[in-house]
């Protein structure tokens, strides 16, 4: 369980690193939040394609390596949390069609993003 936790953490470690980094080299154009709608697609194609390589082979991820990346680092590099703030954030600002833009944007791209990573990996 302790090894597990700590494959968890090293993985969410690097995921928010990772993110960090992503928003750092982009900055919001218009007042859209591009950094935080590209790694929720970024997140949602790598788990779309950890899931279809697991489904595809069995042994391709260790119970480990698929904590580290899935639950870990895909956990810490998406930002749903972040993705909400700023979205009541556009509400709240009257930018209604920015808002709708990026959270049907982020819903429907995440999901065929997840669906494209899948059919790649399968």
């Amino acid at each position: 369980m302790l090894r597990d936790l700590l494959y968890v953490g090293a993985g969410s470690f690097a995921g928010g690193v990772a993110r960090y980094l992503v928003s750092l080299a982009m900055k919001s154009v218009g007042g859209f939040p591009w950094a935080t709608f590209t790694v929720n697609v970024m997140g949602c194609l790598l788990i779309g394609l950890l899931w279809g390589l697991s489904v595809r082979n069995s042994n391709a991820l260790s119970g480990h390596l698929s904590l580290f990346l899935t639950v870990g680092f895909s956990g810490g590099f998406t930002t749903f949390s972040t993705f909400s703030k700023e979205s009541l954030a556009l509400l709240q600002t009257g930018s209604y069609l920015t808002f709708a833009l990026y959270a049907v944007g982020s819903v429907l791209l995440g999901i065929a993003a997840v669906a494209l990573g899948y059919l790649i990996a399968k």
